[in-house]
């Protein structure tokens, strides 16, 4: 039996909030299955780069990340909001390493082309050095990835972090059971977006097709939903969308994904 390993995501709106960060990483530290924290940063990303006077490009929903933009990205990604996570996972007594795509490289991409959009420096993932990965995890370590990957010749991209934790738990599955959890605001996929306690606890690609046609799912919650499709169709065990009570023992009120 393989053993047990949780990839979780941790949303935007979890980092903003220092209250609700600190709840998260205590019931994340409680876990008791291995575990990786994947982690993005944008909305900090955004602010600094407005303080530097660097403009902020989005089209779609997607940053645009231009060479200013990436330095910035690097700086609250893979500085400031990564090891200030990692520093209060050791103060939980959680051994926590904090990590880019290019450190031991742990996650391989190509410079998105250019089609209809220029999105610059901009990650589509390759590959997962899960050999590596392993050794940390069986070190009883806890990787805490930012949402930055690397090309091999010397450039850092910008990856969406909902893409590296799918293909963090595909590239994991065939060394562990996996699962995957998608941790924001919200207790999981909604009926109602205003009604906060209208939770669809179970959703298969048929009930997708289904809520899409009735717009029920739109926006930001469609390419979360289809990494959580592409992660079930790689073997990856199980998929989760919840708030931060979500990880805890006794937790039933999120969504659960399944093909």
């Amino acid at each position: 039996m393989k053993q047990k390993l949780s990839i979780i995501k941790i949303g935007g709106n979890v980092l903003e909030n220092e209250i609700e960060l600190n709840e998260f990483l205590g019931n994340f530290s409680r876990l008791e299955e291995s575990k990786i924290l994947v982690h993005g940063g944008g909305k900090l990303a955004t602010k600094l780069a407005s303080e530097l006077g660097i403009e902020s490009k989005m089209t779609n929903g997607r940053r645009i990340t231009d060479a200013e933009s990436l330095k910035v990205i690097t700086m609250v990604y893979g500085g400031l909001t990564n090891k200030n996570i990692v520093a209060k996972l050791q103060a939980l007594g959680n051994n926590a390493i904090g990590l880019s795509g290019a450190d031991g490289n742990t996650i391989q991409a190509h410079k998105r082309p250019v089609n209809e959009i220029d999105f610059g420096f901009v990650g589509d993932i390759d590959g997962i050095n899960s050999e590596l990965i392993d050794i940390m995890v069986q070190a009883k370590l806890t990787p805490v990835f930012c949402a930055i990957s690397h090309d091999g010749e010397g450039q850092l991209l910008n990856t969406n972090a909902d893409t590296i934790a799918s293909e963090l738990a595909i590239g994991m599955s065939h060394l562990y059971d996996t699962t995957l959890y998608y941790c924001f605001e919200k207790k999981g996929v909604l009926q109602d977006v205003e009604n906060d306690d209208s939770v669809i606890k179970h959703i298969d690609t048929i009930g997708f097709n289904d809520l899409m046609g009735q717009k029920i799912i739109t926006d930001g919650m469609l390419p979360k939903m289809q990494n959580c499709f592409h992660a079930l169709q790689k073997d990856v065990g199980k998929v989760c969308i919840g708030d931060i009570s979500m990880l805890k023992p006794d937790s039933n009120l999120y969504t659960t994904v399944t093909l």
